[in-house]
């Protein structure tokens, strides 16, 4: 999971890509590496908001960047089940930055449990 993360995060700032590619691989990236946290803390959750809800708690992430992540996964929600694939330059520049602060805390937990 936190290897998939971070090729995903690093395929994301190639800015040839779409924003809507750079968006996909950026939140799956923080997907992957929000949930290699809960599982090295010994619990699973099939539930994505739940996922990074728990960041607080797995990595001590600040509730400023954990909010990034709450309204990339409305925005995903969004794309996903209605169709609405518009992305704001600054939600994906700002879900770059949350996404390498998560990759950052899940490098120092180390291998998962």
């Amino acid at each position: 999971m936190v290897r998939s993360g971070i090729i995903r995060l690093k395929d994301a700032q190639e800015t040839s890509l779409s924003p809507e590619s750079r968006f996909d691989l950026t939140y799956n990236a923080a997907h992957a590496l929000s949930l290699a946290a809960l599982r090295w803390h010994g619990y699973r959750s099939d539930n994505r908001y739940l996922v990074f809800q728990c960041l607080e708690h797995t990595i001590g992430l600040t509730s400023n960047l954990w909010r990034i992540l709450d309204q990339a996964h409305r925005k995903r929600n969004l794309s996903e089940y209605e169709g609405d694939t518009e992305i704001e330059e600054q939600l994906l520049t700002e879900l770059i930055k949350a996404t390498n602060e998560v990759k950052k805390y899940v490098q120092k937990l180390g291998p998962i449990k």
